[in-house]
C-alpha cells in the first residue's frame, strides 16, 4: 500500500543515479551524499539521467520500501529548491509524479 503522505519529509538527490541501485546502493548514497540516516522515516528521491526513471527509498516500521516508476513517454520535472537544500514537499512530488508544472503560483497567507 502507498504509505506517504505530506506528514513525511522529502529530499531529493540532485545528481542522476544509476537505478540499478537498490535498498542497500541507495541507502548508501543518502548516508555519504546527503549526510542523512536513511532508518530515519524521511523519504528520499532519485532520477536517473534522463529523468525518465524515478525511485523513493523510504523506511517503514520494519524495512525499507522501494517506490519505482518508469515513464514510456516524457520526463520527470525535478523540484524548484534551493541550490543548499535538498528538502521540498508533499505537493511538489506529486506535481512532479503527475507531470505538472506550475507556470505561476502564490502562496496565500493561513493562520495557525
Amino acid at each position: 500500500m502507498f504509505s506517504l503522505g505530506s506528514s513525511h519529509n522529502y529530499h531529493f538527490y540532485r545528481k542522476s543515479c544509476d537505478m540499478r541501485k537498490s535498498f542497500n546502493g541507495l541507502s548508501g548514497l543518502v548516508k555519504n551524499e546527503l549526510n542523512r540516516e536513511p532508518t530515519s522515516g524521511d523519504v528520499f528521491v532519485f532520477l536517473n539521467r534522463n529523468r525518465t526513471h524515478l525511485k523513493l527509498l523510504h523506511w517503514e516500521r520494519g524495512g525499507f520500501v522501494l517506490y519505482y516508476k518508469r515513464l514510456e513517454r516524457g520526463s520527470f520535472t525535478p523540484p524548484v529548491i534551493k541550490e543548499d537544500q535538498t528538502s521540498f514537499t508533499w505537493p511538489q512530488l506529486v506535481l512532479m509524479i503527475e507531470g505538472i508544472t506550475v507556470e505561476k503560483s502564490v502562496q496565500k497567507l493561513r493562520y495557525s
